[in-house]
């Protein structure tokens, strides 16, 4: 009997694989920027179709202002910390090559990269760690403006 048979034949009891390997090793994306829900970006709402918001979080970092945009870098110094949001991944195969494009983060873009995305340890408002994909600043701090508050969207402009 092959593995679509025995699906069909017993569906309780067997997952589909790529439904297995997201129930034990879920995908989770940390967002501090104009990703995040408050922003009503029109990337936010791409974000929102594929994932399912967890909760408010922090990264341990440093935000700096670059442009209209933030930029995070990790940071030894537990003062240090950048608020944003944690979202489950339903379909990273389809979401992380959007955002990738949005954060120009890839082998099409100029190297280095603006960011570079990165599984980092970040801490939900329930006081639970999760592993989450960041997208890091990727580019030298020195002369960018520390944002004034590790919440961005509530910076001035």
């Amino acid at each position: 009997m092959d593995s679509w048979s025995f699906q069909a034949e017993f569906p309780s009891l067997s997952l589909g694989i790529s439904e297995d390997r997201r129930i034990m090793n879920p995908d989770y994306i940390f967002v501090y920027g104009t990703l995040r829900r408050d922003t009503n970006s029109e990337m936010s709402h791409l974000l929102a179709k594929h994932t399912e918001f967890v909760d408010d979080a922090t990264y341990q970092g440093r935000l700096y202002k670059v442009d209209s945009y933030p930029g995070a870098v990790p940071s030894d110094d537990p003062n240090d910390v950048v608020q944003g949001e944690v979202y489950l991944l339903h379909q990273a195969d389809v979401a992380l090559p959007l955002l990738d494009q949005y954060e120009e983060f890839g082998p099409e873009f100029p190297e280095p990269n603006e960011y570079s995305r990165q599984k980092q340890s970040v801490l939900l408002k329930s006081g639970r760690f999760v592993t989450a994909w960041v997208y890091v600043y990727n580019h030298p701090t020195e002369g960018l403006e520390l944002a004034e508050s590790a919440n961005f969207i509530q910076q001035p402009l």
